[in-house]
Formats: C-alpha cells, sequence, structure tokens
C-alpha cells in the first residue's frame, strides 16, 4: 500500500478505537469489562476511561510476564517509540531469535488491551501507564533502569554541564539544551561509547559492572575516589542529590548490549510431569478418593444433625469447636476445615438463625442425600471450582491482625476461582497420567500473572495454586497427582494430548517435559450453563468407578456387624441409629450397645421390627447375644413415663419409683411423690429424661394424651438457605446480548459526537449539546420533514440523562416528532420539550 492510499495514524487513543471493528471493541470490552460499567456515551468516553489509573492498573495485573515487559520497554522508550527501537530493547544487539518471533504477539496484546495505541512507527504507551512503570527514585523499574541524561541534568548549572561536555571529549555548545543532546548521542552510538570507555580505569567499571542492572543509584562522599570522579567527570554518572548518583539510562543500555531486561522471558516455562500413570489407574484413585469426600461430607451432617458448633459472635467456628471436628473427622484441622467450608459452599450447612445461634444441616442437605453419589460429587466440585471462601487461610491473620475461623468473614478471595481452573487447565495440557511437578506449575502461574504473583500478600496466587492441587487430590478431580477423566470433563476439556515420541517414563521418579513451541490457547472458564453440562458429563464418567452400594451386613457374636462396603442409602440409615460406628477403612464396623438398641426404639422401632430388619439384611444367622440384647432393651423401654407437670415420672411398679427416690444422684432432679405410682420433678421433662438415663434407667417420653413420644434422627434443619455467592472479581465479563448493546450504544453516541455540523449552529468540539429556542426547534424539524435532510439533536430523556443523536424527521405533530434515529437504528418518537435544541448537519456528513 502506498503511502497516500494508507489510512491516516490516529492522533489519540479515541481514534484509535474509533478504527476498530464491532468484533475487535468487543474483544477489549469482554478482556476488560470494567470500561462498560457503566456503558460509555461514546468512544472518546470509553478512552478516557480506559486510561483512568484503576482500569490500567487492572489490566497491568491480567497481562503475562513478557507483555508486562514489553510495556515496560516502551515506558523507558521514546515517546513515541519505533517497532525498530522497541525490538532493540527486547532483543537486545544480538537480537534473539525468540524474543524477535514473540514481541509481535505480545506488542498486538497490548494493542488488543488498549494499553499501547498508534502504528508500529509511532508506538505510544497509554500515559497512565507509563507513569506507572516508568523509572523513578521512589518507584524503580523492573527494568532497573534509571533517568535519561536529559532527566537527570534537569537540575544541573550550564557550566557544569559544559564541563562534562568537555571531559567526554565532545565540542563545547552555546546553551544546556544542545550540550545535553550531545552527551545523549554520545551515549547512544556504540562506537563512541566502546572508545570512551576502553580509557576507562579498570575500578571505575567495576563501579559501572555493580549499577548496571539495577538499582541504578549509589552513594558517593563529598570528595569522591579517583574511580569515581573518572566517571562523574565524564557524565558516566549524574548526581541527582547531594551524596547520590545514578547511572544515565543511556549509558546502561550501552553496557546492556541494548536490553530492557537482564532475562527477557518470551516463553512460558514448560509444565514438567514428575510421573506418567496409566489412565485406569488414575481414574480408579481419583474415584476411591472421590467416595472418601462423599462418605467425610456426610459424617460431618451427621455430626451436625442434632445442632452443630455454636456460632461465634464474629461468625464462624471456634478453635475449640475445628480441632473437635478434626478428631470426629479424624482429619488434620487444615482438612477439616477445607470440608466444613466445602459444606457450606455446596449449601449444606448454615447457620439456624436462632436466638442460640449454631451451625446445622439445610434442607438441600436431605435432598443432596436422595442424589446418587456421582451426582453429589458433581454437586461439591461444582461449588468448589466457583467458589471465593479459601480455606487455606482459616488460622491465619487478617489485616488487623484478627484470627481468620472456618466459616468466618474475611476468608474470600476473589482470584481463587481462576487460579483453581487455571491449576486444573495446566494439567490438562499434559499427556494423560501424568502428574506434574508443582513447581513448574507455580512457575508457569507467576509468568501468567506476575503482578499478581510476585507482590504483596506472600504471593497468594502461588499459595492459592498450591491449596488448589492438594484439594483437587481430596475431591478426586486429580488421582496420584494426575488429573482424572472425570475433572477433564469437569472443565470441558478436550481429550488428553499423546505422549511425545520418546514414550512413557519408565518410573514415578522420571521427567517428562511438556514443550510448548507455540502458546496453546489457555481453557476459558465456563458460564454457568456450560458449566453445568460439564459437570453432568463428569458424573457419567464417575458413576461406573464408584462402588456398588451394598444390601447386606454381616453380624458377628462379639455385638458387631461388618459392612464389608459402602451400604445403600435406608440400611446405611438405619443401621447407623441402630449402632455406633466403631472403625472406618474399607470396611465399617459397627458395634450394638444398650444406648444404641435404645435410641432406635427412641425412633420408633419395635423390638419385632429390628428383629426383622436384621434377619433381612445379614449374610450371617442373627447372634443369639444380639437378639437377647435387643429384647432386654426393649423389655425395659417405655417403663417409665415422662410426661409435663412442671415433670412428672408415672410407673405401675411402686417399687421402681421407690428406688428412685433413694437413689442419691436424683437429688439434682426435685422429685417427689404424688402417688403411689407418680414423682413429680422440678427440672423439665428433657432434664428429667436426661437424668433416669444415667441412672441406668430407659424411660419413654409421653404427650399429654399419654402416648409415647418418638425423638427421630435427623431432626434439626435450618430454615431453608442459598449457598454464598462468590465474591466476584470485578465486573461480570458481560454477556453476548449485553456486548451487542453496548457497542451498539457506543457507536450511536459516537455517531451524534463526531458527525459534522454546518458552520455557526453547533459548540466547537467541546461536546455540549446544541441549544436552540423551541420556536426555530420546530421550524427546523418542519423543513427537514419536507427536505428529508438529517438533524443533530440534544434530548434530555424522563431520568434527566442527556444525550445527542442524529435523527431524519419523518412527521412533526401534537408537540411530537417521529424520525429514523441513525444512532440507535431505528424509528422513534420524542416529545418536543425534551429537544433542547438543534443543529443541521454539514452537506458532506457521512
Amino acid at each position: 500500500m502506498s503511502t497516500e492510499d494508507r489510512p491516516p495514524a490516529p492522533r489519540s487513543l479515541a481514534e484509535a478505537l474509533r478504527a476498530r471493528s464491532d468484533a475487535a471493541l468487543g474483544a477489549l470490552l469482554r478482556s476488560r469489562p470494567d470500561l462498560i460499567t457503566p456503558v460509555p456515551t461514546d468512544l472518546t468516553q470509553l478512552a478516557t476511561r480506559a486510561g483512568t489509573r484503576a482500569s490500567v492498573v487492572r489490566a497491568l495485573e491480567r497481562l503475562d510476564r513478557f507483555a508486562l515487559q514489553t510495556a515496560e520497554a516502551l515506558a523507558v522508550a521514546a515517546d513515541p517509540a519505533t517497532y525498530g527501537e522497541l525490538l532493540g530493547l527486547m532483543a537486545g544487539d544480538d537480537a534473539d531469535p525468540a524474543v524477535v518471533a514473540a514481541l509481535p504477539h505480545a506488542l498486538g496484546l497490548l494493542r488488543d488491551q488498549a494499553l499501547v495505541w498508534g502504528d508500529d512507527d509511532r508506538l505510544r504507551l497509554v500515559r497512565t501507564a507509563r507513569e506507572l512503570l516508568a523509572p523513578s527514585p521512589q518507584h524503580p523499574s523492573p527494568t532497573g533502569l534509571g533517568p535519561t541524561v536529559q532527566e537527570a541534568t534537569a537540575g544541573m548549572s550550564p557550566g557544569r554541564i559544559q564541563e562534562i561536555v568537555t571531559a567526554a571529549g565532545l565540542a563545547s555548545t552555546h546553551d544546556s539544551v544542545s550540550a545535553v543532546t550531545a552527551l545523549a548521542g554520545l551515549f547512544t552510538d556504540r562506537a563512541r561509547m566502546t572508545a570512551l570507555l576502553a580509557d576507562a580505569p579498570a575500578d571505575s567499571l567495576d563501579v559501572l559492572e555493580r549499577l548496571v542492572w539495577g538499582p541504578p543509584y549509589g552513594q558517593v562522599t563529598h570528595d569522591p575516589a579517583p574511580r569515581l570522579r573518572w566517571l562523574l567527570d565524564r557524565g558516566l554518572l549524574l548526581p541527582t542529590a547531594p551524596g547520590t548518583v545514578v547511572l544515565p539510562r543511556e549509558v546502561a543500555l550501552h553496557l546492556r548490549r541494548g536490553l530492557a531486561h537482564r532475562a527477557p522471558e518470551p516463553v512460558p516455562p514448560v509444565v514438567e510431569a514428575a510421573a506418567v500413570h496409566r489412565p485406569q489407574v488414575v481414574d480408579s484413585a481419583a474415584a476411591g478418593q472421590a467416595y472418601t469426600a462423599l462418605a467425610t461430607v456426610e459424617e460431618l451432617l451427621k455430626d451436625w444433625d442434632e445442632g452443630g458448633p455454636a456460632v461465634l459472635r464474629a461468625g464462624g467456628l471456634s478453635v475449640r469447636d475445628l480441632k473437635r471436628t478434626a478428631v470426629a473427622l479424624d482429619v488434620p484441622e487444615p482438612a477439616a476445615a477445607f470440608w466444613v467450608e466445602l459444606a457450606y459452599a455446596a449449601g449444606l450447612i448454615a447457620s439456624d438463625g436462632e436466638a442460640d445461634e449454631r451451625y446445622a444441616a439445610t434442607p438441600a442437605y436431605d435432598e443432596w442425600l436422595e442424589q446418587p453419589p456421582a451426582e453429589r460429587w458433581s454437586r461439591l466440585v461444582t461449588a468448589w471450582l466457583a467458589a471465593t471462601r479459601t480455606a487455606g487461610l482459616v488460622g491465619g491473620r487478617d489485616a488487623k491482625d484478627r484470627t481468620l475461623s472456618a466459616l468466618g468473614p474475611g476468608l474470600d478471595r476473589s482470584a481463587a476461582p481462576e487460579v483453581r481452573h487455571r491449576v486444573l487447565a495446566l494439567l490438562a495440557g499434559l499427556p494423560e497420567g501424568a502428574a506434574p511437578v508443582a513447581g513448574t506449575v507455580l512457575a508457569r502461574l507467576r509468568w501468567e500473572r506476575p503482578l499478581r504473583g510476585d507482590r504483596r500478600e506472600d504471593d497468594l496466587r502461588g499459595r492459592l495454586a498450591e491449596w488448589a492441587l492438594s484439594e483437587a487430590e481430596l475431591l478426586g478431580v486429580t488421582g496420584r497427582g494426575a488429573l482424572s477423566a472425570q475433572g477433564r470433563a469437569l472443565l470441558g476439556a478436550p481429550a488428553a494430548p499423546a505422549p511425545g515420541p520418546e514414550g512413557e517414563p519408565s518410573g514415578p521418579g522420571d521427567k517428562l517435559p511438556v514443550h510448548h513451541h507455540h502458546r496453546p490457547a489457555p481453557l476459558a472458564p465456563l458460564s454457568p450453563a456450560e458449566q453445568a453440562v460439564a459437570s453432568a458429563a463428569a458424573a457419567r464418567l464417575l458413576a461406573p468407578l464408584l462402588p456398588e452400594p451394598l444390601d447386606h451386613v454381616l453380624l458377628q457374636a462379639d455385638l458387631t456387624a461388618v459392612a464389608p462396603g459402602p451400604l445403600q442409602r435406608p440400611l446405611a440409615d438405619m443401621l447407623g441409629v441402630l449402632a455406633d460406628v466403631e472403625s472406618k477403612g474399607g470396611a465399617t464396623v459397627y458395634r450394638f450397645t444398650p444406648g444404641s438398641v435404645r435410641r432406635a426404639l427412641d425412633a420408633g422401632q419395635a423390638a419385632s421390627d429390628l428383629h426383622a430388619f436384621l434377619a433381612a439384611h445379614s449374610r450371617t444367622p442373627v447372634p443369639q447375644p444380639l437378639a437377647y440384647l435387643i429384647d432386654d432393651v426393649a423389655r425395659r423401654h417405655g417403663h417409665l413415663r415422662v410426661g409435663a407437670a412442671s415433670a412428672y415420672v408415672r410407673c405401675d411398679d411402686d417399687a421402681v419409683l421407690s428406688e428412685i427416690l433413694a437413689d442419691k444422684r436424683a437429688a439434682g432432679l426435685g422429685l417427689r411423690r404424688l402417688a403411689p405410682t407418680v414423682l413429680a420433678a422440678q427440672s423439665d421433662p428433657a432434664g428429667l429424661l436426661e437424668g433416669l438415663r444415667a441412672m441406668g434407667f430407659a424411660p419413654a417420653a409421653e404427650s399429654a394424651e399419654g402416648d409415647v413420644l418418638i425423638t427421630r434422627a435427623l431432626a434439626h434443619r435450618t430454615p431453608p438457605r442459598s449457598a454464598p455467592e462468590p465474591v466476584p472479581d470485578g465486573p461480570p465479563v458481560p454477556d453476548d446480548t449485553l456486548l451487542a448493546a453496548a457497542l451498539r450504544a457506543i457507536r450511536a453516541g459516537d455517531l451524534a459526537s463526531t458527525t459534522p455540523r454546518k458552520p455557526g449552529t453547533a459548540p466547537a468540539g467541546n461536546g455540549e449539546l446544541p441549544r436552540t429556542g423551541a420556536a426555530e426547534t420546530l421550524a427546523t424539524m418542519q423543513a427537514a420533514v419536507l427536505t428529508g435532510e438529517a438533524l443533530w439533536i440534544g434530548y434530555v430523556n424522563a431520568e434527566g440523562a442527556a444525550s445527542q443523536r442524529v435523527i431524519a424527521p419523518v412527521r412533526v405533530e401534537g408537540g411530537f416528532v417521529t424520525a429514523y434515529d441513525h444512532t440507535a437504528d431505528e424509528v422513534r418518537t420524542y416529545p418536543l420539550h425534551r429537544i433542547t435544541g438543534v443543529a443541521e448537519l454539514a452537506d458532506d456528513a457521512g
């Protein structure tokens, strides 16, 4: 394309955005959704918002290391810079081939993000980004470069500048500006600088070597040593403050052979495989862990069925309650915090909201229990993927030095879902069955988000990644460290890449590097609808790998029952009431005790029901000791009746009541005899029941009508509760409908603000609305109806929002104008009293 045919270079970011297609603008708004919150009125306002500090910082935080290095290089280059100058700063005099190949992509990314604009011969970094990335004494640049010669000599006396120019072998000039220009020209001339430094003392070169890669500042005394004096006389070091000198940027770049960064990183670090297992082994291991995860969550909720731990005044679990939960689940405290937080994120537990506030299962828990195991697992892992609450922080301290507690405030980290998804996506990029070296995963994440990974909060992103790897293993998303088939389906990932030609490693300690000669497109997070489909697919893959629930147990003569595997739901529920769990593992051992049998009787079961249940579900005959135990407890069950008077005890056998009155342990119950078969008590019915059972009796509660009250298990539930909403990391990514509407509105507003007007009819480019009187507005509208011309109007809607529009009036009557609105691309009717003014468009307005 000839110079005449080339479109004019943009003079501002707004003009550069105006030249973009709708697809390119849409991509910008998707990657920087804060730019359309709210929707800008036109492209000028969009460009202004894209240059605000908060928006630029957010955009810089989402750059990978090489793109960020490119932006940092532009911040120390001339403004504007050419592509050749930028390439020299990034690739150096040796023109590193990897940098040369990767730079166009990095520069294109900066352009797409509206951080850089202009053609290759006039590249401009957005002013706010330059201010953030350019070196200064208060905020050193990651490049390690200092100020330019012009910046460093800004406060220097003209006489001193002339002395430096002369000592450097240059001719003196008539003014400081030309002297500084000549000195900068010397420092940027490779041949002349080489000749100058060839005469430098060796110890002077040692000083330059220490400063060349930064920090560029050093301390000197009022009487510098000869090695420093040689450098100061020739401007190779320049004073910036009393006792402080700096290495000028041009000198440092010469010593670095043109490189802005000591180690450009054009290629992302390789994610290495520590070991490769057979896919079937990985899937089976993951399925086993998934089953353990379901069992752990069920056990947690059973432990909290009748009311869990109390809620702290500030919210959350106490340290003591977390320790108690860890003991009950037989896991370390950090793992207990994870399971508690997972159940909370899935909406299975919540606070009951009572005056004596406690945690308890929600009604959703009962629905969850009725689902097939694979679907229950799918619900847990889907909640985990999206949750911003981070269990790994439990036990740490917040900004006010308060301890962070499980289920308490302060655990949300908005970056957590993105990090989890990215970690799993990196695992999905490995060959099937490959487990990664954790350090290489962390290195890759730090390369992808260096600003978020290397700054404050002790590398939170790295810790989130470590927690994601361990939590994925706990949940069965991975098995033996490798992503399982169900985990891959959960991401909506394609089939795993095949191993390379080298073959699989021979042992678990072998390394399998996975080289990416091109940067693979990362797996994007799924929308809620897409995630539901992916989760269902993962559940279908997991279902055949889970053990089949059994319908039987093995009863033994020592009053125990062995469940050789997972039990069907009704059998497990009933056995959980009738017996106590003694040990868990591959097989679960239940023990029958008088207390557990009484618990089953309290739940409404008769002795005959218990005998029939055991006979139906045991593969071995019911042992005689167990049958005797059931009959013995049943014979005494309900022999005593407790009701509400305050409370009373009645029994047909007055000798039993006499025995109770004579027992010293009954002193605290406040008992007295009302009749030969009735005792009254000062305590409430629940306390009386508990006291009599502690004395070895087996009383039963009764209603006011005298009927036995059945206390059923699983009775305490919170009111309906919804799962906690994740805390978003900035504005949400707009969907296609919102994006199309926003683009249409921005283009419309831009058309109205940039359409040429006839001279003298509109304010001169200051964005103000046209102002005309009512009579002039009406006359202009009526004339436009006859001529078919388009007009530029200012309009204020019912909410008071002002806008500019380009319309072609069709009809004016009854105080309204009906017109084709070019900015909205539709016919609309406007009240004339809301039109602030009207102006005619120039004849060549296109």
